[in-house]
């Protein structure tokens, strides 16, 4: 039942995916190569969704997101967003961190800057390029995006 569930996903996420898919040929190369393509990363969320774990890619997009703004107003509420939704303690979609950065960010949240989430960033992308990148690649949603490509 989960096989053909998690194969459906990949037939709806090929069938409907805005992005060509001509690249999918380095996903299995690196993360950073899955997630250079908009493609790579919806299909990555599909799986960790499969998995209740798709706090992690929307955690580490919503801090690539943060890191491009430029006025301060604009920054304060994307960082006390992120904060709300990802790390602060029983939030809806709390991040797997360690309580030292989590208290950091904590601290300086009324003060943030573009640097605010890159620790809790970086421990987010090892923790998914660890443990849910090699998961992935031996997934059914992959191996069924690769077989329907061919």
């Amino acid at each position: 039942m989960q096989r053909t569930l998690l194969a459906d996903m990949a037939i709806k996420f090929c069938c409907f995916s805005q992005e060509p898919i001509d690249d999918m040929d380095t996903w299995g190369e690196s993360i950073e190569n899955l997630f250079c393509s908009k493609s790579g990363q919806m299909a990555f969320q599909e799986f960790l969704k499969s998995e209740y774990s798709e706090e992690n890619i929307l955690f580490w997009l919503a801090c690539e997101e943060y890191k491009k703004i430029k006025s301060v107003p604009e920054m304060i509420s994307m960082a006390n967003q992120i904060y709300t939704e990802f790390v602060q303690t029983e939030s809806p979609r709390q991040v797997n961190i360690d309580s030292g950065t989590r208290t950091k960010i904590t601290d300086n949240i009324s003060e943030p800057n573009l640097n605010s989430f890159d620790t809790a960033q970086k421990m987010i992308f090892s923790l998914m390029a660890r443990d849910c990148y090699p998961r992935f690649l031996k997934s059914d949603i992959y191996q069924a995006i690769r077989q329907g490509k061919r």
